[in-house]
């Protein structure tokens, strides 16, 4: 016996249209997106866990944890158009602080 899955989950056949170049090509540009988001994040990270309480001031830090905060948050909303859902491993993967995380989607007056 054989199984064919039901037409809804099939595939469009890409001799029939343009559809899966497309889907390809957008596929594509979103891992592209999510790799710079992640490497902003890596950036802001690293900055703020570079940040030294005797040489700065403690507005530098609340910056810092800012501008963190923006480029997780950036980062976490690509990762959920690209269907990665839980944001747990990517916190653990990139040392992301609580401290950060508490300030997700807060919008500041500027």
């Amino acid at each position: 016996m054989t199984f064919r899955p039901p037409q809804s989950l099939s595939r469009f056949d890409a001799a029939k249209s343009g559809v899966n170049v497309l889907e390809y090509e957008l596929m594509s540009e979103r891992a592209d997106a999510l790799g710079r988001h992640g490497l902003k994040v890596e950036k802001a990270i690293a900055a703020l866990n570079g940040f030294d309480r005797e040489k700065h001031e403690p507005g530098v830090r609340q910056r810092l944890l800012d501008e963190a905060a923006d480029a997780v948050w950036a980062f976490l909303i690509q990762r959920e158009i690209c269907g990665l859902r839980d944001s747990r491993d990517a916190v653990r993967r990139y040392g992301i602080p609580k401290e950060v995380m508490a300030r997700l989607g807060i919008i500041r007056k500027r």
